[in-house]
């Protein structure tokens, strides 16, 4: 019933469009309505504009969907694996960090973009994030314990996220698509906590 009223509210206001084109609803009902009273006859043009009022929200509501879009978390291959990781539970307690990482005490400080790039949910982890950057296309960086991610585009310096303590890994990706964990960059970590200086080399 809902996809029927929806396509039927587009097409008389494409109707509607078409026949007075683009002009601000109030105006034209306002001018419709004192129009049709000045010779006595009833305002015709409303049932027309309830139909594009209906079609108006109808848009409204495809952009808010659109906005809800989640993002999907990213999968990736590491060729480690050990036997507890971000993300385990042991005992029932919740494991933060693993083999590989650097934790940093944040306090709540902010957490910055090193570069410009991507930020990504990681499907794997405790309130894992992964960057990556077209600046350093052979280097993944995670980065766990992140509360309210910026995800999507971001530029070097802006938010990324806060947290009390942040685990901070370095991935490098090899020859056969997969990722290892390598030696992290104190450059990276130094970017991530503080706004990079411009031409700060990696």
């Amino acid at each position: 019933m809902t996809s029927t009223l929806a396509i039927a509210f587009g097409f008389n206001s494409a109707l509607l469009i078409g026949q007075f084109g683009w002009r601000p609803l109030g105006s034209w009902a306002r001018g419709q309505f004192f129009q049709h009273l000045r010779w006595g006859a009833p305002p015709l043009g409303l049932g027309r504009l309830a139909l594009s009022l209906g079609l108006g929200v109808l848009l409204l509501g495809l952009g808010g969907c659109g906005r809800l879009t989640p993002t999907v978390p990213r999968q990736i291959v590491l060729k480690q694996a050990w036997e507890i990781e971000s993300g385990d539970r042991v005992a029932g307690q919740l494991v933060t960090g693993s083999l590989g990482d650097i934790s940093i005490r944040l306090q709540g400080a902010r957490l910055r973009a090193p570069f410009t790039g991507q930020v990504e949910p990681a499907a794997k982890g405790f309130n894992c994030i992964y960057f990556s950057s077209p600046e350093v296309p052979a280097y993944l960086f995670r980065y766990c314990g992140v509360s309210h991610p910026h995800l999507g585009p971001i530029e070097a310096g802006d938010v990324m996220g806060r947290g009390r303590y942040i685990h901070f890994a370095t991935l490098r990706r090899q020859p056969d698509g997969s990722w290892a964990m390598v030696e992290p960059s104190d450059r990276v970590l130094e970017r991530s906590l503080n706004r990079p200086p411009p031409g700060l080399p990696f």
